[in-house]
């Protein structure tokens, strides 16, 4: 589930061990011992939003961020500015409260020539409406005339509506969809190939009046499952991304009682992977609560419990140019604690993750620039604000601990698997 409306205080013990750790580190020098600890800081960009859930870019050299927020509304900055009108306004369409209201947008990769944008919200009645419109001849507006709903996933509860849009390398548009809500996924849609609930769903907005269906998906002609469907077995999938560089899929699914985890899927894959929800809650037993995986199913790189956190929000691999340090971290944060997480991956294929930052923040997604530069965005209804990540240089002496970012702790970083 998650949790806009639950922010709760950051653990003081949690702060006590990485204040110990920096004396410790300080004391005893750890020379040739610890490898160099990524050290990141915030930078607020814009600041005064009411709930921003999403920044993104268009991908057509303007360099502009946009930004959606939770009541219905995208607005345009220009790293420094938010426009005063936005730039598309649906609230009278969405409903709103607790899970519910417009989640993200997508630009279509051929933005520049077509307009065409792609917007993910729960309707009036609270169900999943995919739609796409064209930005009007002011480059800063949106024609609401020109929506064209393309699919509509009836929701049997008002939570876990996923809501994620993205454009894969391969010019499809894939649609993160939660299992339906409840809790325990009582309808098992997650392992249910009739419904699109509890999916990563994969269409091709290329031509017709709607979309039709990649010839590769990896249900196609499967006369009981839907063929919009690429993978399954998730239960909220808050924010998933592609890396830029080699097309590789990153998964953050929401847990239930225990665990967040990370799923990734290699650009290589055919589709169809299976990654345990409600049979399994990351790498444990669900239900059933033993004997629950058959070998079949996909189990996520990376994890961690609730003693860290309670609803994971997915974010982004760096490849921009301007923190060389960071290159090649997938970056991961938590919306109830605020920890801030980097994982990388080595020469074996193994997935390492270091706690990176404590924050304060609501965490409620990460976003990329046309740079390949990560952005944070923090929830609140009256404070909503969008910070850049940035590393912090080496010190010049060798025997340096953790810096500061503005009004954050930066923490050294530590493996917890």
């Amino acid at each position: 589930m998650y949790y806009f409306n639950y922010i709760p205080q950051r653990l003081e013990s949690k702060k006590f061990l990485l204040v110990a750790l920096y004396f410790f580190i300080i004391i005893f020098g750890f020379s040739g011992v610890l490898k160099a600890a990524l050290r990141i800081q915030l930078e607020p960009i814009i600041t005064g939003l009411d709930s921003p859930v999403a920044v993104t870019h268009a991908g057509d050299g303007s360099g502009r961020l946009f930004i959606t927020l939770l009541g219905g509304q995208i607005f345009i900055s220009d790293g420094e500015q938010i426009s005063t009108e936005p730039f598309l306004d649906i609230g009278l369409l969405i409903s709103t409260g607790g899970e519910r209201g417009l989640f993200s947008v997508a630009f279509h990769p051929n933005y520049t020539n077509n307009g065409f944008l792609f917007v993910n919200y729960t309707d009036i009645n609270g169900d999943t409406v995919i739609a796409r419109y064209s930005v009007s001849a002011d480059p800063n507006m949106v024609d609401t005339g020109s929506a064209t709903i393309l699919l509509t996933v009836p929701q049997p509860f008002g939570n876990h509506n996923g809501g994620q849009l993205q454009f894969g390398t391969d010019g499809f548009l894939y649609i993160g969809m939660g299992d339906g809500g409840s809790g325990g996924d009582p309808l098992d849609n997650a392992q249910n190939l009739d419904t699109l609930l509890g999916k990563i769903l994969r269409i091709d907005v290329a031509g017709g009046p709607t979309y039709s269906i990649p010839a590769d998906n990896p249900f196609i002609g499967d006369p009981g499952a839907r063929e919009e469907i690429w993978a399954l077995g998730l239960r909220n999938p808050w924010r998933f991304s592609f890396d830029r560089l080699t097309g590789d899929l990153f998964i953050a699914d929401v847990g239930q009682n225990n665990l967040e985890e990370v799923n990734y899927q290699p650009v290589e894959s055919q589709g169809g992977e299976n990654y345990g929800w409600r049979l399994m809650e990351g790498s444990e037993c669900f239900n059933p609560p033993t004997n629950c995986n058959n070998g079949m199913l996909a189990l996520p790189i990376l994890e961690y419990d609730h003693s860290l956190g309670c609803s994971i929000t997915g974010g982004y691999r760096y490849r921009g140019d301007k923190n060389p340090g960071l290159l090649g971290t997938y970056f991961y944060g938590d919306f109830c604690t605020g920890l801030i997480w980097g994982a990388t991956q080595d020469d074996t294929g193994e997935w390492t993750t270091e706690e990176l930052l404590v924050t304060d923040l609501a965490i409620t997604a990460f976003g990329e620039d046309e740079d390949g530069e990560i952005y944070v965005t923090h929830f609140s209804q009256d404070d909503g604000t969008i910070y850049l990540i940035s590393e912090i240089p080496d010190p010049p002496s060798s025997a340096g601990g953790g810096g500061s970012g503005g009004c954050f702790i930066s923490a050294a970083a530590t493996s917890f698997f």
